[in-house]
């Protein structure tokens, strides 16, 4: 649960005042006042007692410190991590925000201030103060950390409502900060692939694979962003790995089965989607993948079977109905496939494949002005098809240019 994992973060803070904080002040006391040095030594006390779960003697000693000095920012930031760990956050909060104001240069004062707000679910207040640790000490993990979860979320938020271009700018931020981080990675690949963004969905899925080897997920998406680069055989085998990893999945042998056909090996194409088919008789794509191989090598009656497969559990598909509607012109029966690409279109009219053969369809039977109607929509949606892997290197120019700039985040 998140409380847990932000108590925890905190209890990390404290321990890194430990190793930093404490040390500086064992090596300036020396050449303090009586009084100074006796209140940095309960200091020191009060984050050893903090780290070791003793919380009352912990407060004892940081209010001692504050009868003698009410304005000591460190023992103020010490009492508000009590505070936080004895479920007092209101009071955890005043504290924190005295800190800041007393020290705004104190980054374990906006840490904690901005581990807090997170811990409440107030994302928005919790970020500039997360962003200011991290501005004051670039080195927080922990921080970045917390950051990250942040942006992540925010991500996918984003990302549930369709707003893929926000949930992109949010993960990349993400990235900059935790650029080893496997998540990171894989949910820049899902968001880079929802955007078309096809070059730089492959380059995260890739690096998501180096940071954790056996991401099946990974290996599975991967596979299909390389088809659409024609890198089959590449593709062939993050999909041939994939069904290792989870041989009773009937989509991975359905993977393997397109790439291998579009190898031009179908024999074993078909046998791959036999197996997806003995897994999931109730499915549609391998049959529908069936009937593409059979289309393609002329056996039209054995693709017209496998397709009204398709078509008996989904009479809605429109690639199912597109498939059919070339196999009908394939074999002049211009009205039928008329028929056919004709529903294909009114269930998606951004198939630039059923507005082509519908057109051309529609030619040989003399419609003249419905043909040039139909190819027109046909050549536009390739047209537009163009223009979207123009934009492909749309990360990677931005990535360039922010690293050329002075304030880039590291």
């Amino acid at each position: 649960m998140r409380p847990s994992t932000s108590t925890r973060r905190i209890l990390f803070l404290v321990t890194l005042c430990l190793v930093t904080g404490v040390a500086a002040l064992s090596q300036t006391a020396s050449h303090k006042s009586p009084s100074s040095q006796l209140q940095s030594s309960q200091l020191q006390d009060a984050a050893t007692e903090l780290s070791a779960g003793k919380l009352d003697q912990a407060e004892q000693d940081l209010q001692s410190v504050l009868r003698s000095n009410p304005g000591d920012y460190r023992a103020l930031d010490l009492l508000g991590v009590v505070r936080v760990l004895q479920h007092k956050e209101a009071k955890a909060e005043e504290l924190f925000e005295q800190v800041v104001k007393a020290n705004p240069d104190f980054a374990p004062g906006h840490a904690h201030l901005g581990l807090l707000y997170s811990h409440l679910g107030r994302t928005l207040d919790a970020l500039p103060e997360l962003h200011q640790a991290l501005r004051l000490d670039p080195g927080r993990t922990d921080v970045a950390g917390a950051l990250v979860h942040i942006l992540q979320d925010q991500a996918k938020a984003a990302s549930d409502t369709g707003n893929w271009n926000s949930a992109l700018d949010l993960i990349l931020e993400a990235k900059k900060y935790a650029p080893d981080n496997a998540d990171v990675q894989y949910e820049l690949g899902v968001t880079a692939q929802k955007l078309s963004l096809t070059d730089d969905a492959i380059a995260a899925f890739q690096q998501t694979l180096k940071l954790r080897k056996n991401d099946a997920l990974a290996m599975f998406y991967l596979g299909f962003e390389l088809m659409d680069r024609a890198r089959y055989d590449d593709a062939r085998q993050q999909f041939a790995q994939y069904v290792a990893i989870r041989p009773d999945d009937p989509s991975g042998y359905g993977a393997l089965g397109m790439a291998l056909a579009a190898l031009g090996r179908a024999e074993e194409a078909r046998a791959q989607f036999e197996r997806s088919i003995a897994l999931a008789p109730t499915q549609s794509e391998s049959y529908y993948q069936l009937g593409l191989l059979d289309r393609d090598v002329g056996d039209y009656d054995r693709a017209t079977l496998e397709l009204q497969k398709v078509l008996k559990t989904k009479p809605r598909d429109a690639g199912a109905l597109t498939a059919l509607g070339r196999v009908e012109f394939e074999q002049k029966h211009y009205a039928e496939a008329i028929s056919a690409l004709r529903q294909a279109v009114s269930q998606d009219d951004s198939l630039q494949e059923a507005h082509y053969y519908l057109g051309l369809a529609l030619a040989r039977l003399g419609r003249k002005q419905e043909s040039n109607e139909q190819l027109e929509s046909a050549a536009r949606l390739e047209q537009e098809q163009k223009e979207r892997s123009r934009n492909i290197l749309r990360i990677r120019e931005t990535e360039d240019f922010e690293k050329q700039q002075p304030n880039s985040p590291q």
